[in-house]
């Protein structure tokens, strides 16, 4: 065993990822499990989530799969129950679930806002309380919450979404207390432009040109480029292991600069600035 995997103590440990079909979840369940994590994933996409496994498995790796939408307190019971019958410990919960829909706030239903509720918060707070008592059991562990860059600014359509990331981040700060004696740690992920199958769902834009699309980014994100699966995996293995023992309560974020920019943008030929350049204003009222 080499340096850094003795320092990350990951090997054995036990890991489960609700939500750990497709996108965020895979990213984190493959480098886990190329850390010699053993794995639980559920997802209700089947095909997303076999998908995942098979390349846990081809590359050495153990995992189970359950089908089913987490979002049900009674399944998701059903999952840590059989984690129980097949590994016997748990040691890092990752916490995945989660979704939107873009919509001004006045327009919105009391429907859309429990969907987003739901999925973005309670799932989270059922699949958290289950892992405690194993984790305590175990000795310890690390439970790992995915929130969103609109949990820690503005999100002009997405309110009731925002305002859920936003909760996800000041809970797992406060269970972090409550834990911490138990020697489990409670961390959040913040992402941004890390392009996935719910992102694209949400953020698409069919029309736009390539090119137009690639000066946006280099605009909006100060590294110039979207995230990718590495970017976010290497966050999930960071919180996972023993590499960070003694963080708790706090949020990686995983974003290319966009968080700390707070509002500045790299605008081509004026370097980084916090209002649009006076020949972009002139282009937009004098097009022709």
């Amino acid at each position: 065993m080499g340096y850094l995997e003795s320092r990350a103590n990951l090997e054995g440990k036990v890991a489960a990822i609700i939500g750990g079909g497709g996108g965020l979840g895979r990213a984190s369940a493959v480098d886990l499990g190329r850390a010699g994590v053993a794995l639980a994933l559920c997802d209700r996409n089947e095909g997303l989530l076999a998908a995942t496994a098979e390349e846990i498995l081809a590359a050495g790796g153990q995992v189970t799969t359950s089908v089913f939408d987490a979002r049900q307190p009674e399944p998701l019971a059903g999952f840590f129950a059989e984690l129980d019958d097949t590994y016997g410990r748990l040691d890092i919960l990752v916490n995945v679930v989660g979704g939107t829909f873009g919509q001004p706030f006045e327009e919105s239903t009391p429907r859309g806002w429990e969907a987003i509720i739901r999925a973005n918060f309670v799932a989270m707070l059922h699949a958290t309380h289950l892992a405690i008592p194993r984790m305590k059991a175990s000795g310890g562990g690390s439970i790992i919450s995915f929130t969103s860059i609109e949990g820690h600014r503005a999100a002009p359509r997405y309110a009731v979404y925002s305002g859920m990331k936003a909760a996800v981040t000041n809970f797992t700060r406060t269970l972090a207390l409550e834990l911490a004696p138990d020697q489990i740690r409670v961390n959040t992920i913040a992402p941004d432009m890390i392009p996935t199958e719910g992102l694209a769902a949400v953020a698409s834009r069919p029309e736009q040109d390539p090119d137009v699309e690639a000066l946006g980014t280099r605009i909006a994100i100060p590294m110039g480029r979207k995230g990718d699966y590495e970017d976010v995996g290497g966050c999930v293995l960071f919180l996972a292991s023993d590499l960070s023992r003694f963080v708790t309560g706090t949020s990686l974020h995983p974003d290319g600069g966009a968080f700390a920019s707070a509002g500045w943008f790299n605008w081509p030929d004026d370097w980084f600035r916090n209002s649009v350049p006076t020949h972009v204003l002139e282009s937009m009222l004098r097009p022709d």
